[in-house]
Formats: structure tokens, sequence, C-alpha cells
């Protein structure tokens, strides 16, 4: 009994002393530092506000010996500034702990002669740390993270340094290094720029009212007379497509003035430009301000997420667009219309190079269309193979006599060969292909369908992309115009044979995905979600922060 009583007060006396050497090293820590160790579930928290890149903020106050960063009332109004103005990039303010930053600093929780203690004021620092290191983060990169929305996303987001703990304790040292750093962060070229500007166009239309919805009815054409008409005047007046002037409400002439003002709208929307209002311009006016704006700061999103990264020279193929631009020293040095794949057949969105072309291509019909397509006709129509200029292959290339293969049996699972198509004007790749291998078995080509380009909407293909003027391009890319120009594209052409061409340098082709752009002269123009991705991208902007970002050092 004594034994086991002497053995009790050893472990009283045993606890007693930890907590005393506890509390004791406890308190030899710096307010920062016990502010740093006081974690909810694992999870650092200041208030309700939770700390999201602990991490990251350890290694910097250990960087900077534990000593406060926000001494500077200029460097906290530099901040709130930059945070503020976040809303204008399409941002969301609080996800920067706007609120709980300006509750602080009202009552003044960074200041001793207030009262503050050193608590606060270390709990405020940790606070405002994290609100930078938030608010640079999605400046850079954006708040999204591509690939959780697409698999296929693989563009790279570098940081912008090797040693960012080092790199942002230096722009905390004052508040013009703060500010040109923040300013940095923001400046991402014309193409952010415009689509900021007219985020704030769109907003100043919200803050007035916005549009009407207009009711349906029948096509109203030119010249017609319809009691519809002043409120589409009033429409086309809200977003500055239509002169501001008085409306008559008893005027129900469609006239040439409001005709002109549709066409307008009709470009902007990429609809047909005809002034006639059918059931599709009338979809379009009616989407709401709200809705644009959504659009905008999609777009905008988007554009955070490659930005940083882009090289001097590239391809691009905007996929909701239907464009192809060629960028050369960072500038636009042609453009094309595309063709793209369908809903059924999306062509998708990653980065790769360009590094070889391939003049009278055949095409070997992917697995896909093969079951789904060819073998369908094929069971209807012997003869389809000789009308397409097709014939069947084993994997050497050698041909096999089709006219032996009983079609009607002949399923993808069991046919033991391929169909190729050789080179022709009819081939489906047209006369040339451009290549940059990838899983994906797309690129860009030439095309015998050239009255698709016509059309406003163009989404035709199984997923490759088609391009309105590919020599133009490929005598770009070639990078020697005295001897790879038009004629002696010509001369390779009549020839006939296949002909593989590697490029002087690989290019970087992106092929993305953008719902908005701002043309040459400043016009804001929609194109249709055809994929439907943007809400899943404004769902996630809308979201409340939520993730904890990477270690910066770690990233690449």
């Amino acid at each position: 009994m004594t034994s086991q009583i002497s053995s009790l007060l050893r472990m009283i006396f045993l606890s007693v002393f930890l907590l005393c050497l506890y509390g004791s090293v406890h308190a030899a820590m710096t307010p920062l530092q016990q502010q740093l160790q006081t974690t909810e579930k694992g999870r650092l928290m200041i208030g309700q506000s939770d700390i999201a890149v602990q991490g990251i903020i350890n290694k910097m106050y250990e960087y900077n010996e534990y000593q406060l960063f926000w001494k500077q009332p200029a460097m906290t109004d530099v901040l709130l500034t930059a945070i503020r103005h976040s809303e204008t990039l399409g941002l969301a303010p609080n996800d920067y702990h706007l609120d709980a930053l300006s509750k602080r600093l009202e009552i003044g929780l960074m200041d001793k002669l207030l009262g503050a203690s050193e608590q606060e004021q270390a709990q405020l620092d940790i606070l405002l740390t994290d609100a930078v290191l938030r608010l640079a983060y999605h400046l850079n990169f954006g708040k999204v993270v591509p690939d959780t929305l697409d698999p296929d996303w693989n563009l790279r987001r570098e940081f912008f340094t090797h040693d960012p703990v080092a790199k942002m304790v230096y722009t905390l040292r004052s508040a013009e290094k703060l500010d040109k750093f923040l300013e940095t962060s923001i400046n991402t070229g014309l193409v952010h720029n415009n689509l900021v500007a007219a985020l704030a166009k769109y907003k100043k239309i919200q803050a007035q009212g916005g549009w009407q919805t207009i009711a349906s009815g029948k096509t109203l054409k030119p010249g017609m007379s319809d009691e519809r008409v002043p409120a589409i005047k009033a429409r086309l007046q809200a977003s500055g497509d239509l002169e501001k002037a008085p409306i008559p409400v008893d005027d129900f002439s469609y006239d040439s003035t409001t005709e002109e003002a549709v066409k307008r709208i009709q470009y902007r929307h990429n609809l047909d430009v005809d002034g006639v209002i059918g059931k599709g311009t009338l979809q379009q006016l009616n989407v709401t301000v709200a809705q644009r704006i959504d659009s905008l700061r999609v777009n905008l999103e988007r554009w955070r997420w490659i930005a940083k990264n882009l090289d001097d020279e590239f391809v691009l193929v905007n996929i909701a667009g239907f464009k192809v631009y060629y960028v050369k020293n960072n500038k636009l040095v042609w453009e094309s219309k595309a063709q793209v794949g369908t809903d059924y057949r999306k062509t998708p969105v990653f980065r790769d190079e360009i590094s070889y072309l391939v003049f009278n291509p055949t095409w070997t019909v992917p697995p896909t269309i093969l079951r789904k397509d060819i073998l369908p006709k094929l069971r209807k129509n012997p003869a389809y193979l000789k009308n397409k200029n097709m014939n069947v292959v084993d994997a050497k290339g050698k041909i096999i006599d089709a006219s032996g293969i009983d079609w009607s049996n002949m399923t993808a699972g069991n046919f033991p060969y391929m169909i190729r198509q050789e080179p022709g004007p009819n081939n489906a790749l047209g006369r040339v292909k451009i290549m940059f291998p990838n899983k994906h078995l797309v690129y860009l080509h030439d095309t015998p369908s050239k009255s698709k380009f016509n059309r406003t909407q163009r989404a035709f293909s199984s997923g490759c992309i088609r391009i309105e003027n590919p020599f133009e391009l490929v005598e770009m890319l070639l990078k020697d115009s005295q001897n790879w120009n038009q004629s002696r594209f010509d001369t390779i052409l009549a020839g006939g044979k296949l002909q593989n061409v590697t490029l002087p340098v690989k290019i970087p082709v992106l092929l993305l995905y953008f719902t908005v752009e701002v043309d040459t002269e400043g016009r804001v123009i929609f194109y249709k979600d055809i994929y439907k991705r943007d809400d899943k991208v404004i769902k996630a902007l809308d979201a409340p922060f939520h993730f904890v970002l990477p270690e910066m050092n770690n990233a690449s």
C-alpha cells in the first residue's frame, strides 16, 4: 500500500513538474509564437477566420525572427485597397478576410496606444499575412484549381520565385514593395485589362437597373411592326448598342436604326448578323446582366490560370470561340476560323508542342468513328469505301481486298484491320495536318468541308480542330517563306504523295476554352458555352475559400 502511494505521489509530482515546465516554455514564447501554436482540430484559427496557409506563415515568421510584419499603417492601407479592388477583377474580397480585418482595424487592434494587447496585435498580424498570401496566390494563378474541373488540364502553374518565403518576407518590408508586388501580380496584359474593363461596364449597367425580359413572339424582321419594339429598344439602349433617346411608347415600327443596333448585338453574341429577331437573338437579348457578369468573371479566372506562364510564341485554339490564333513576340499576328468537336466528341483542353507537318495526309479511321459511323454505313453500302477513297489495311499498312469481307457480320470488336482514307482533296483531313502527338489523338488540320466555316456555330468535328486557312499558318510555322511558301505547297500537293516535314523549332499549342473575348475595337463578344463548362467555374468562384494552398517552395 505504501509503495502504491509513493508511486502515485511520484506521478503527481512529475505531472506538476511537466506542467510547470510547459508553462515556463510557453511563457517564454513571443505572442506571435503562441498564436501560431493555437489550433482547433489541427487548423489555425484567428477568431472565426481560418488561416489557410499556416505552413508558409510559420516559415515566414521564423525567417523574420517572430517579429510583426504589419507595423506600418501604410502597408495595411495598401493591402486593404488591393483586397477591395479584387472585386473589380471578378474575385470575392471576403476570401481575403476583408470583414474580419476591417472590424479589427476599426477598433485599433494594431495600435498599442489605443490599448491593443500584444496578443491582439499578433492575431491581426497573422490575419493580414494570410490575407496577402491568399490574394497574391489568386491574382497570380486564380482561385479555382483547373485540373479539379478537367482531368485533361496539363498547363503548368509556376510560382514567381524559387524561394517564395524569402520573396514574401522581402515584400512585406515596406508599403512601396508591397504595392509594387501586388500591382505586378494583377498586371497580366491587354486581354486581362480588356476583360476587367468589360466587367466594370456590365456592373455599371447592373447598378443602373440592367434590362427587362422581352416577351416571346413571332420572328421580327426589319420594316415589321410589333408591340415589343419599345421594349427591344430599351434593351438595346441598356447594353449600349442603341443610342440613348426617348422611346415613344406607341411607336411599334422596327426601323433601320434599331436594325443596325440589333446587328451589333448579333455580332457581339456570335449570331448570324441579319437583323432578324428570331428565337436565337431573342434568347441572347434575354440573358440577364447578372449572367453576363458571371461570364466575364469566369473568363477572367480562366485567363489567370494561364497568363503568368505564356510563352512569347504559341498557337492558341479558343474552342468555344471557334478560332485559332498565332501569337509571336507576344503579339497576335494571325487568326483563322476553326471547327471543333461536337458536344458528343468534345475537343479536349490541354497544352502540347507542334513538332511536324504532314502534307497529303492519309486518315486512319479512329475506333470510335469506325464503330459508330463507318461500319454501319458499310453494312448498308459495301461500295462506301471506294466512294470515299478508302482502303482496308492490316497492321503493317498492307492493303486488304475488301470484297472478301462479310460486312454484315463485322463489328468493331471482331474487325481485324484498319480503314485508311488515301490522300486527296476529299480526305477528311484535307491536304495538310499540323501535328503535336498526344494521348487524345487530336491535331489541327485542313478540311474539305469549307462551307461550314460560313456558320457562326462550328462544332462539327470528332475532336480535332479544322482550320479555314491552314497553309497560312503552315508557312509561319516553317519560318522560311523563301523556301516554304504557297507555290512550294502547291507543288507538293500536286504530287499527291504523303510527306512529313519537321518544324525548325517546336511551337507550343494551347487548346483552351473562353466564352468571352474583347475584339480589337473593344467590343465584348460572348460565345455560346457549347460544352456547358461555365457553371462549374462560377460555382467554384462563389464558394467560400476552403482549400489549403500548397507549400509554395515545393510547388512547380
